[in-house]
């Protein structure tokens, strides 16, 4: 192998790496994000578990006597 053909793999080897260092930053950037936005919802999730048990305690107490599942529909 000459001394050219060396440098030029060298160059090819170089900028290979160089390329592959911006795809994995952008990916990390990309996977940083989705983790926020991951977090942000599960947070928003859990707010609406918590709301969505409040009604349903809050109807139990107001009509202890009949539930939700048996009460007929107003077309009956």
């Amino acid at each position: 192998m000459t001394s050219t053909q060396l440098q030029d793999l060298v160059v090819d080897l170089q900028t290979r790496f160089a390329f592959q260092e911006d795809s994995i930053q952008t990916l990390n950037d990309i996977v940083t994000r989705q983790q926020r936005q991951i977090d942000v919802l599960e947070r928003e999730l859990e707010m609406h578990r918590e709301k969505l048990t409040e009604l349903i305690q809050s109807a139990a107490e107001r009509s202890p006597t009949v539930s939700a599942t048996d009460e007929r529909p107003p077309h009956y």
